[in-house]
């Protein structure tokens, strides 16, 4: 059974979609810790469930390698598997994504490589594209640049807002991140490869 850490900052849709998927006996993954760099609303999906969960506060470091060194003692509490995060506000530290490597996965509301960073949705809506999409990636040093693990594109109809469209992103961002989830507990995807893939192409 793979052990999954999610990291949220606010209502953790996401968070609730893998929930949802683990508590059927057939999922091959299970939840064990849910973390925050804030009081998130999120945390009512954890305590649903019966998931522990932790805060490390942003605004109580004087420095983001302070805040990831916290963050990264927290889940060495745990020991996940895999470390899922679901709308984290925050960029991490080079330190705790190397040394999590290639064991960090992240959701993004675009088609990347296009429409990286904090407002895909806005960006995408901004640079009037007929589409755009849902990737979950392995989370690099980069602003969601990491290798693509999965992808969908999903069209941008007339007359979208930001809310609409990313209402229709985001079954689509939880479908893939539950069937990645799936794989790598399975085997059927392999981090390590995925990861030593990209960096060779």
């Amino acid at each position: 059974m793979l052990t999954v850490a999610v990291l949220i900052s606010g209502t953790g849709s996401n968070l609730r979609a893998l929930l949802d998927a683990a508590a059927d006996p057939g999922y091959p993954a299970h939840v064990v810790v849910v973390g925050a760099d804030r009081e998130a609303e999120g945390f009512s999906h954890a305590e649903e469930y019966g998931i522990p969960s932790f805060m490390v506060p942003w605004a109580q470091f004087a420095s983001r390698e302070e805040w990831g060194a916290e963050l990264g003692a927290q889940l060495d509490v745990w020991k996940p598997d895999l470390v899922v995060l679901s709308g984290l506000m925050r960029l991490l530290p080079a330190s705790l994504v190397d040394r999590w490597a290639p064991r960090i996965i992240n959701t993004h509301p675009a088609y990347l490589p296009e429409f990286p960073g904090a407002h895909g949705v806005r960006d995408a809506l901004a640079a009037g594209v007929d589409q755009t999409g849902a990737s979950v990636i392995i989370v690099d040093n980069g602003v969601d640049s990491g290798p693509i693990l999965a992808q969908e594109r999903v069209p941008v109809l007339p007359g979208d807002d930001e809310h609409a469209l990313h209402d229709r992103i985001k079954p689509v961002e939880r479908r893939l991140l539950i069937d990645v989830v799936r794989r790598i507990a399975t085997g059927d995807l392999d981090l390590a490869v995925a990861a030593s893939a990209s960096s060779a192409s």
